[in-house]
């Protein structure tokens, strides 16, 4: 992320700004309301994304809750069809942006474009084209899937012969004529899902989709957003759970804070960050010891082990160097594997330099 201080042309009024290298953003002076372009320098290839490609674009967002600065100067862009990981620990701002964005909480600053309209002019047409999946799924517990369904076709002005449809595409079909009441939480979240789809919206918006499913309704919940991409929506999701968005996500956010500290796909944050991969050895008798010629041997960055399987992190020439150690001290080899580097450890990376911890 980098911030840098611009004039304005025209009142020569100082402007701070935030991106990531590669970006281009556009400005709009606080003072005279001059407007412009500023482009950050850099970047990683392959990271820019043309105005006419872009299905959300959020420039200079902020939200204030008294003293509480929940999403600070935030700026990031999502791209039409691709599914978006939205990440960060708790209390990070995750919703309150998700909320921003869809104008359910009124921001103190920024600008929201979506599908290239602007948020605050054409709001009533652009609900439209999105389906928000709220954290927190509430419905009538005395309705049944189609009663529900029916609402909310009646609210959107959707003809009601897509209910049936709508629930055997998330698998309740079995279920319409139950009270929601009796549902599990899965079931309450894939109807949540049903709901969302009415009107074949162009963007999906999930706030922690998966949020406290068991692991079968996390795989069902993740097969309705990959068949939703499918389809040719934009999908964003927010989620605490980083295999699922390491498994969906053509590319990711991460925030703290309320302030963007990556924007990118998995692979291009790794080698960003330079975080290598991990070899992964199977050795007999082992029992959790770390040898002490790995410990000693130049190159190696990292090494743990537990039972039988030892772990180094190292540049790729030293890994033949690793193996040769083990042999000449006597250690027999059983496998060798090469574990690449995960969401999860660019994200505590990222959160750790942030925070500055080690």
């Amino acid at each position: 992320m980098i911030e840098q201080n611009i004039a304005c042309p025209n009142c020569k009024y100082q402007i701070t700004v935030q991106g990531n290298p590669g970006d281009r953003i556009e400005i709009i002076c606080p003072k005279c309301a001059t407007k412009g372009f500023f482009s950050f320098p850099g970047g990683i290839p392959g990271t820019s994304v043309k105005q006419y490609d872009a299905a959300i674009v959020v420039q200079g967002l902020t939200k204030k809750f008294k003293d509480l600065t929940a999403v600070d100067n935030l700026s990031f862009t999502i791209r039409r069809g691709e599914i978006f990981g939205f990440l960060g620990p708790n209390g990070a701002g995750k919703t309150t942006t998700i909320k921003s964005i869809l104008r359910l909480l009124h921001a103190n600053n920024g600008r929201i474009t979506i599908n290239g309209k602007d948020m605050r002019t054409d709001e009533i047409a652009i609900k439209k084209q999105i389906g928000y999946l709220p954290e927190r799924v509430a419905f009538y517990d005395n309705l049944t899937p189609v009663q529900t369904l029916s609402f909310f076709c009646e609210l959107k002005h959707v003809d009601k012969s897509v209910i049936t449809p709508l629930l055997k595409d998330v698998g309740l079909e079995e279920a319409k004529d139950r009270k929601v009441g009796t549902f599990s939480k899965g079931m309450v979240q894939l109807l949540g899902v049903a709901q969302v789809m009415i009107g074949n919206p162009s963007i999906y918006i999930l706030d922690e989709p998966m949020g406290g499913l068991d692991a079968r309704w996390v795989k069902i919940i993740r097969d309705k957003i990959r068949m939703l991409n499918e389809r040719g929506a934009t999908v964003i999701f927010s989620s605490h759970i980083l295999t699922e968005v390491e498994n969906l996500c053509h590319r990711v956010a991460i925030i703290n804070r309320g302030r963007l500290i990556a924007e990118d796909t998995v692979v291009n944050l790794n080698k960003y960050l330079r975080i290598k991969p991990r070899l992964e050895i199977s050795v007999p008798g082992l029992n959790g010891v770390v040898p002490e010629v790995i410990k000693n041997l130049p190159g190696v960055e990292a090494s743990s082990a537990t039972g039988d399987t030892l772990y180094v992190t190292s540049e790729s020439v030293v890994r033949s160097k690793v193996i040769t150690a083990l042999e000449k001290a006597g250690f027999s080899i059983g496998g060798i594997k090469t574990k690449e580097p995960t969401l999860e450890e660019a994200f505590v990376k990222l959160i750790s330099e942030e925070t500055g911890d080690a």
